[in-house]
């Protein structure tokens, strides 16, 4: 439950993910994030909770998407915050199993019902979770408080990436996604699927982009130098050039 304790802080995620970059050691960077008091917190209780949230959706970040060494540098190319909490959230889903049920309940509702299905009500969130069950089969099962925090957490992100405009607004729209963002999200679908990946896009889809606007997405993408499209008889293949995340250098310098 996680997303209870905080959503995306884009400001401190890109600070620690800064300090790793020059450091390239946990050690380290956890050291310099409490003795230079880099969270701002005033207790070292509640810090040690955003520090061990946040680095853990770094630590358990899997090849799928690109390594934290090369975050600072794909931070700078992005245009605004929301496209920089539009890469970090691949992260929160990557760590975070019940957030990624939760977004992929969404994505399929996006394919079902267009914008329609972006309801983010409290009461809309806690059905689709009534319906998660763990491994062992165990079924979600928190104090009414705890589950409306993480609907409160859950909406604090989609108001991060552009679905949800206001602190009232609870029925979402179709988020405008930069190049970075774009990147990120396409290098995630291929290293998730492969060669197949461009006829269910799921990094598309987990940032709410339905069908008619994938054509789009997949020019914007074919333009930029690090993917190429091919195909014969209308059937559009999309691949990096070189390695899915070559575009992404990874930053050296001092903290």
């Amino acid at each position: 439950m996680d997303l209870t304790m905080c959503g995306l802080l884009v400001e401190k995620a890109e600070e620690m993910a800064r300090l790793y970059a020059t450091h390239r050691d946990w050690t380290t960077v956890e050291e310099i994030w409490f003795n230079e008091k880099r969270d701002g917190r005033s207790t070292r209780g509640s810090s040690r909770k955003i520090y061990r949230v946040l680095s853990s959706r770094f630590k358990t970040a899997s090849s799928v998407l690109p390594s934290i060494s090369t975050l600072p540098s794909i931070f700078e190319k992005c245009e605004t915050d929301r496209d920089k909490a539009q890469v970090l959230y691949f992260y929160l889903i990557e760590d975070d199993p019940l957030v990624r049920y939760t977004i992929h309940r969404y994505a399929n509702r996006i394919v079902r019902n267009g914008v329609a299905g972006l309801d983010f009500t409290q009461e809309s969130v806690e059905r689709i979770l009534t319906e998660f069950h763990y491994e062992d089969g165990d079924e979600f099962d928190y104090a009414e408080s705890t589950t409306r925090r993480w609907g409160e957490g859950l909406r604090s992100v989609m108001r991060n990436i552009g679905v949800l405009e206001t602190q009232q607004t609870l029925e979402g729209k179709i988020p405008n996604i930069g190049t970075a963002p774009l990147l990120v999200a396409s290098g995630y679908s291929w290293e998730t699927h492969g060669d197949d990946w461009f006829s269910q896009p799921t990094g598309w889809l987990y940032l709410f982009q339905p069908e008619q606007y994938w054509d789009s997405l997949a020019e914007r993408l074919s333009g930029h130098p690090s993917w190429e499209a091919s195909g014969l008889h209308g059937n559009l293949r999309l691949q990096p050039v070189g390695d899915t995340y070559g575009w992404a250098e990874p930053r050296e310098g001092n903290a």
